[in-house]
């Protein structure tokens, strides 16, 4: 057995490296110094008497036995993690630190009417939040950088618990000055190909108003993206076409001081599940339970208008 193993510390500076691909920006995520974070690695390949980075002035670059160990590493790192969960969870529920990561069509709309609530409820709760897409959010779960994730499935999540929040259902936004009458609730069928404004690819909520339109068509018919909700209001709001909007967008005021309008799909799949999840097997299940608990009454709030 080796006298001497890597720390902890050392581990999450080459997780850090690894994740960046730059020592400067992986120091900024790790707050520390980038000569600290440097010598860190080289005393943990001094260590392992191996090379794990292969330096330039450029480019930093793995070698594939640096690659297998960041893997180790990750798992290595999830245990530390699960310890320290394990000895916060004999204590009082959902205090201390929380890691979430939000996607971004959620996130500028639920938070700033949940979080002040949350803040009253749980003062002993530090929530640490990042903003990422699905599929970020999801590596960064299963890789130990935060605790829990709240997204819209459905979405591939791997081997997760999950607590559903509720449903947030679709609607189609048009430009104000549309010349025909609107009916109360849109039928997909209804929407004309080339009209339909989506969001640039990474975001699920493209896939989930696809899908809940079941019109493959609409897919290779589209000409136009945007980077994010707000994005699409404006271009619908000058007439560049239509777009899908959650209704949590609409309860938060997206359409405000613009002409848009917006009417309720009308399909079997006119909605997204919106969740909270984990790992599998945290000793921090009971924490995300209250968590999604409070989640959950801070949306009814909203629904009712306090």
């Amino acid at each position: 057995m080796s006298t001497y193993l890597p720390t902890i510390r050392q581990l999450q500076y080459l997780v850090a490296l690894h994740e960046h691909g730059h020592f400067g920006r992986a120091a900024d995520a790790s707050f520390v110094s980038q000569s600290t974070l440097s010598a860190g690695i080289r005393e943990l390949e001094t260590l392992l008497d191996v090379t794990l980075v292969e330096r330039s002035r450029r480019v930093v670059r793995f070698t594939p036995l640096g690659h297998q160990v960041v893997e180790k590493a990750h798992a290595l790192l999830r245990q530390a993690e699960d310890l320290s969960d394990l000895v916060r969870a004999a204590g009082q529920p959902l205090t201390g630190t929380l890691r979430m990561s939000v996607i971004p069509t959620i996130a500028p709309f639920l938070l700033p009417r949940l979080l002040p609530r949350l803040r009253k409820d749980r003062p002993e709760l530090e929530l640490f939040l990042r903003e990422e897409t699905s599929s970020d959010a999801v590596e960064s779960l299963h890789h130990g950088r935060v605790d829990c994730v709240l997204l819209a499935l459905p979405f591939s999540t791997g081997e997760v618990e999950q607590a559903l929040i509720g449903k947030d259902r679709f609607f189609v936004a048009y430009p104000g000055d549309e010349p025909r009458d609107l009916p109360e609730e849109i039928r997909p069928e209804t929407i004309e190909d080339g009209r339909l404004l989506l969001l640039e690819d990474g975001h699920c909520l493209k896939e989930h108003a696809l899908a809940a339109c079941n019109r493959p068509e609409l897919r290779a018919a589209t000409s136009m993206i945007g980077t994010s909700l707000h994005t699409l209001v404006q271009m619908v709001d000058n007439g560049l076409g239509v777009t899908m909007l959650p209704e949590m967008a609409l309860e938060a005021g997206i359409l405000k001081g613009t002409k848009v309008i917006a009417r309720p799909l009308d399909a079997p799949a006119a909605t997204r599940d919106i969740a909270l999840i984990w790992r599998k097997n945290s000793p921090r299940q009971a924490d995300f339970l209250l968590l999604a608990d409070e989640l959950r009454a801070g949306q009814a709030q909203i629904r009712r208008g306090a």
